[in-house]
């Protein structure tokens, strides 16, 4: 079966429906479920029970993003595919604030900006060239240079991906190390054919010792985790107030202002069939006054 970076741009392949299928798979949301998990233990956030803010890079419909909510953290997700976004906005009522952004030509957000980032099967997308114009060497510097700045110190980064060859994973580790990162890959499960997992860890501020990899053992551990969050999230569907109802606005209010959100003032893109909003925070460089494309526009369901 073909990768999916081979098939074209990521935007082309990810449109609305694919981006139903993938997130309506059961075993897509399993397995997504659980290398994010992966990933944020990898973070090795503080244990002093205080909420993160964390970048979902390659978010998607917001499979990841669910899983930091539910860990109490609050995060901002990036993608390229407008359909995936809108899954995550209309569909998953996701928490989070999404932004429709190539990541190849670098992030939006102000210097130290993130306690953290994760990426789940998304920077492969990067070492592919569309257009005459991309460069897969360039757009991962620029990537990791702008992902590099908006990192606070002693944070990390963590990537889950799928390499294709050794040189593919080589030229993502140098062009991170060239952009001022330190850290290495660390393998789950490296004799397993199914379980094997990749993830770069980047470190911001010094040189850390690299996590230990999972083993088999650990691995029940995680599948434990994720039955009873399927519990958890059953009981949740349950409760959910009717989207749009004024009990649904306030609620979703109340949980904007105990994340200490500003104020927000918002308006109808004509060209989509969802609001976007312009969110004026620490958060993001651009405002109301230099938009010039959709390409830089703050999505939410308000």
């Amino acid at each position: 079966m073909s990768r999916p970076e081979f098939t074209g741009p990521p935007e082309l392949y990810y449109n609305d429906v694919q981006a139903a299928k993938y997130s309506q798979n059961s075993h897509i949301i399993e397995i997504q479920t659980r290398m994010t998990e992966r990933a944020i233990e990898l973070l090795a956030l503080p244990d002093d029970d205080e909420s993160r803010l964390l970048l979902d890079i390659g978010c998607g419909s917001g499979m990841s993003g669910e899983v930091i909510t539910e860990m109490g953290h609050h995060w901002i997700g990036v993608d390229i595919s407008e359909a995936m976004l809108k899954v995550a906005v209309d569909d998953r009522e996701v928490e989070g604030d999404v932004v429709l952004k190539d990541i190849g030509d670098g992030l939006p957000f102000r210097p130290g900006t993130f306690d953290g980032a994760i990426s789940i099967s998304a920077i492969q997308w990067l070492c592919h060239a569309n257009t005459r114009e991309q460069n897969p060497r360039k757009r991962l510097l620029q990537f990791f240079q702008s992902l590099y700045a908006c990192m606070g110190r002693g944070t990390r980064a963590v990537f889950q991906f799928y390499p294709e060859t050794v040189s593919q994973t080589e030229l993502i580790t140098t062009q991170a190390t060239n952009a001022g990162f330190t850290g290495g890959i660390v393998i789950d499960f490296p004799n397993s054919t199914k379980a094997k997992k990749v993830y770069l860890v980047l470190m911001v501020g010094g040189i850390q010792q690299l996590p230990k990899a999972l083993t088999e053992e650990e691995e029940m551990d995680q599948v434990s985790n994720i039955e009873r969050r399927s519990r958890k999230n059953d009981k949740r569907d349950k409760r959910k107030l009717l989207k749009r109802s004024r009990e649904w606005i306030e609620a979703k209010k109340d949980r904007a202002r105990k994340h200490g959100k500003p104020e927000r003032s918002c308006f109808v893109y004509n060209g989509c069939d969802f609001k976007f909003e312009i969110i004026v925070s620490r958060m993001l460089t651009f405002c109301s006054g230099s938009i010039s494309g959709v390409g830089d526009i703050l999505i939410s369901d308000i």
